[in-house]
């Protein structure tokens, strides 16, 4: 049996467990509402904001902005450019802004905020990671040299590698194991780059890595792991966005589920290009301790998707859908959860991030 069958049952398994599991509880789904009061507007001193690449939280509900400061610069006769990355308090209040473009890399795409406050840094045009202090004021680590990629030649330009070596190729995620420091990174965000799962200690030693699965009839179909999330029971979730699913391993590389991110076109495709953004993009936990939800952007539809995360069972949805109104988003491209539940959600193209509330909180449930 090969290891997508393999899922498959699985999968059948958890729903069957989830179903017991849910028989005669009272949960129920989770449903948002849009905080129309956060975050503090300006931002900083009247800063203007690019693309919001990526984001991340650390322990005190802090929310960090990735900024890729492309703005159109007619705009700055109005504003001031923000810098690369924004810190804001729960509040909605910038705390400080901090970062040099030349330093941090290209097309800033994701971070993590460690145990010791410490942020980590991911920008998807390099070969490397960085370890930035936690006001932002001295680089750590780096894994990874500058101006070089794990390809044929060195460069952007060569054939990718995937080599045993903690040298990565177009960077997309990362997340850190929490009892052994080990750090997970999804390597190969773009078409060209690499496409593996890479695995390196605390001091960047690389330990192993693992390519998405794929049936032999699916060679057609380019790896991407665009996204990569450790759960508190020790596995990782990897947003397959070419084949629009979330493939489920453990710390060691082993498949244990794949789950479909299906969606249906709400304008007829036909003449049009439809379905190529991803229906897993990036992806978060719910705040229980159990993290008993996925929230996953899609893209395609342009909406957050509750899945179980047991069964990978679609529960629901919120947002509405592509435009620049409250509620409704431009490209989201990153994700959020905060430990009272709420979910922030950040716009590539609408340059912003938004707050929405778990209404089952504000409706009197107790939070774990």
């Amino acid at each position: 049996m090969n290891t997508i069958a393999n899922s498959l049952l699985a999968r059948a398994c958890a729903l069957v467990f989830a179903f017991l599991a849910a028989f005669g509880s009272s949960a129920q789904v989770p449903e948002f509402e849009l905080d129309r009061d956060w975050p503090e507007l300006p931002l900083g001193n009247k800063w203007l904001t690019g693309g919001l690449g990526g984001m991340c939280i650390d322990q005190q509900d802090h929310l960090y902005l990735l900024n890729r400061q492309n703005v159109v610069e007619a705009d700055l006769d109005g504003a001031r450019l923000a810098p690369p990355i924004i810190e804001l308090n729960p509040e909605g209040k910038v705390v400080r802004g901090w970062g040099d473009p030349a330093r941090l890399g290209g097309r800033l795409h994701d971070c993590h905020v460690d145990s010791a406050q410490n942020i980590w840094v991911v920008a998807a045009a390099t070969g490397y990671i960085q370890k930035w202090s936690h006001e932002g004021t001295r680089k750590l680590m780096q894994i990874g040299e500058s101006a070089v990629f794990d390809s044929s030649d060195g460069t952007r330009r060569g054939l990718p590698l995937n080599s045993d070596n903690a040298q990565f190729f177009l960077p997309a995620a990362i997340d850190i194991d929490g009892t052994t420091g080990n750090i997970y990174v999804a390597d190969g965000e773009l078409p060209g780059g690499n496409s593996r799962i890479a695995v390196v200690d605390r001091t960047g030693k690389f330990l192993h890595q693992w390519r998405l699965a794929r049936n032999p009839s699916e060679g057609d179909i380019i790896e991407l792991p665009h996204c990569l999330r450790i759960s508190h029971d020790g596995l990782v979730y990897v947003c397959d966005r070419r084949a629009d699913r979330i493939q489920v391993f453990t710390l060691a590389g082993e498949l244990v589920d794949i789950f479909d991110a299906s969606f249906t076109a709400i304008t007829d495709p036909a003449g049009r290009d439809s379905g190529d953004r991803g229906s897993a993009v990036v992806l978060a936990f719910s705040h229980d301790v159990e993290q008993k939800y996925l929230y996953v952007v899609n893209q395609n539809s342009v909406r957050v998707d509750i899945l179980d995360r047991s069964s990978g069972e679609k529960l629901g949805s919120f947002g509405e859908g592509p435009g620049r109104y409250p509620g409704q988003f431009e490209l989201p491209h990153a994700i959020a959860v905060d430990s009272l539940g709420n979910v922030y959600v950040a716009e590539q193209e609408g340059r912003r991030v938004q707050r929405f509330i778990d209404k089952r909180d504000s409706a009197g449930r107790l939070s774990n």
